[in-house]
């Protein structure tokens, strides 16, 4: 079989959650929606529900290439999606791996602050983020508190999320989707689009739902949709909607308050 015959895949490098809703998890379902053999390289193991991470354990970093090895000697990967990256050496080892095997697409969510609002990353590690990752990446899709700490400064408004969607591209990555859902006011939620080309908003009604593993979700959709061809501004704005329709049907099968969202909602018509 030749490398074109074979079918296409999306690896996900990013931390697991033992829940099901977010991270590897997530991603492998979304891929899996859209048509898109999963792979995984395992950043990091979590013991976790939807109430909360109870413990995290980081694997050696040459374990963790040797998984991103082991996927690209063997697969046909149309892109990779980047999640959670514990710390700054897991991200020069990431950031080497892409390098040495050159990607056609890299979808990075940049994982760096919780739900609660604690932040993920030591300093070493955010540099590392912005100076190894960054530039290697398609598109970079933070939310409103992630694109804070790359700029160092609030985003408070419409007016500073179209300001920052110019800074944030200016990082270094090829397009950039700044997410909106934390951003204040009762209207719509709006995603922006920017790709120094194309400007592009996405909006779809704010839903009185409380999502668990909306951003990695998103990253692995647009992922998928860029490894089967698909323009980055139309690769985002398919992920937005698809966002949208999963986390509408979410349910929730654990007794925290998060809705795990329902990947597969567009089979069921």
């Amino acid at each position: 079989m030749t490398t074109a015959d074979r079918p296409l895949s999306a690896l996900t490098i990013a931390g697991s959650d033992s829940g099901g809703g977010a991270g590897i998890q997530a991603d492998l379902h979304t891929f899996a929606a859209h048509g898109v053999h999963g792979l995984s390289a395992l950043a990091a193991l979590t013991a976790q529900h939807t109430r909360g991470v109870a413990a995290v354990h980081v694997p050696p970093v040459s374990f963790l290439r040797a998984q991103i090895d082991a996927c690209f000697d063997d697969f046909r990967i149309g892109a990779v999606k980047l999640g959670m990256l514990a710390n700054a050496e897991v991200i020069h080892a990431v950031a080497d791996a892409l390098e040495a095997h050159a990607p056609p697409h890299v979808v990075l969510d940049p994982v760096m602050v919780a739900t609660s609002g604690a932040r993920l990353l030591e300093r070493d590690a955010l540099d590392a983020l912005r100076e190894r990752l960054i530039p290697l990446a398609s598109v970079l899709t933070p939310n409103v508190p992630e694109a804070e700490l790359l700029l160092g400064h609030a985003i408070a408004d419409d007016d500073d999320a179209d300001a920052a969607l110019v800074e944030l591209l200016a990082l270094g990555p090829r397009a950039v989707l700044l997410k909106g859902g934390h951003l204040p006011g009762a209207g719509e939620m709006v995603d922006r689009f920017d790709d120094g080309a194309t400007l592009a908003e996405f909006s779809h009604p704010r839903l009185e739902i409380e999502g668990h593993g909306t951003g990695c979700t998103l990253a692995a959709a647009i992922a998928a949709n860029l490894a089967q061809g698909m323009p980055a501004a139309a690769a985002c704005e398919a992920a937005s909607d698809y966002i949208h329709g999963a986390l509408r049907g979410g349910t929730r099968p654990g007794l925290g308050s998060a809705a795990v969202l329902d990947h597969f909602w567009q089979m069921r018509g």
